[in-house]
């Protein structure tokens, strides 16, 4: 089987496990033995499904995540959504009901939402941290990837402020090859002129791959989002039919906050079990025929 028909296979299929043995036993051989927690069954079928089932690229990739949380305390230390409670109740940021007819996820982050005054860029990057663990912990997300829109309406010379080199190379990093989630499609809309200076330092980091699939639409950009979603996914505000965008984010926020426990446990034990492991969280639907 190649590794597309093993992703679609279930965590408890038989023909999964050498894969899982590999990976466990080249991960435990990089580390110079079995220390520290263990890695659990479900923690490395996440790796495995985002390369594929290939185990030395899931390796690599394992390692660059457990490097790249040991190297952002500042970010992955707390994962508690109660910490940006009044962020979130801004309306920044939204997964949306309906996944596209690829099956992905769809997330929003309204940038203008973020005060810069009260929040730092830290403390907003960690809001997509939470969201990243909680959907990547999903099988449909593990074989279908995810979309990202980043509405820039309201960016500022404050935000721009706030993005150093430093964390332009974590969010990059997040990006390409330190998170088990298949990238799919990266909208930027109403982005300013003065937002390319930000993207600029962000790019050079950026595997081919993925600069392939970052796509800037600019202020008019309801035309171009319907060739890459059907009306039934997006809001109204983004030209969709779906809930509007105030209802998506409050919805994703109280979902967020179900999973406080749930969290605390992966900041504090990424590679372990889970308990009450969101298998698909309880706002999504099913993906309508486009």
């Amino acid at each position: 089987m190649n590794g597309a028909e093993l992703s679609e296979l279930p965590d408890e299929s038989e023909r999964l496990q050498p894969y899982v043995s590999r990976l466990r036993q080249a991960a435990e051989q990089a580390a110079g033995g079995p220390a520290g927690p263990p890695l659990s069954d479900g923690f490395l079928i996440r790796f495995l499904r985002a390369r594929d089932f290939d185990v030395e690229l899931s390796l690599k990739l394992l390692l660059n995540y457990l490097r790249w949380r040991r190297d952002s305390p500042e970010i992955s230390s707390c994962l508690s959504p109660s910490s940006v409670l009044g962020l979130l109740h801004m309306s920044y940021h939204a997964v949306l009901p309906q996944r596209d007819h690829a099956g992905s996820r769809v997330l929003i982050y309204r940038i203008g939402q973020w005060n810069t005054k009260d929040w730092s860029a830290y403390q907003v990057f960690r809001v997509s941290l939470m969201t990243s663990e909680i959907i990547s912990m999903e099988t449909e997300t593990q074989r279908r990837g995810l979309k990202a829109i980043f509405d820039l309406q309201g960016w500022s010379l404050g935000h721009a402020l706030q993005i150093n080199p430093s964390l332009a190379k974590k969010i990059s990093c997040v990006l390409s090859d330190s998170f088990p989630l298949k990238v799919r499609g990266i909208h930027l809309v109403n982005e300013p002129r003065f937002f390319r200076p930000v993207f600029a330092m962000i790019r050079p980091f950026l595997p081919d791959k993925i600069k392939q699939r970052i796509h800037m639409h600019g202020t008019d950009f309801h035309s171009a989002l319907s060739h890459f979603f059907h009306p039934h996914v997006l809001p109204p505000e983004y030209g969709g039919q779906g809930p509007g965008i105030e209802k998506a984010c409050q919805d994703w926020t109280n979902q967020l906050l179900q999973f406080e426990h749930i969290l605390s446990q992966l900041a504090a034990h990424p590679t372990g079990d889970i308990s009450c492991c969101p298998e698909e969280p309880l706002i999504e639907k099913e993906v309508n025929p486009e």
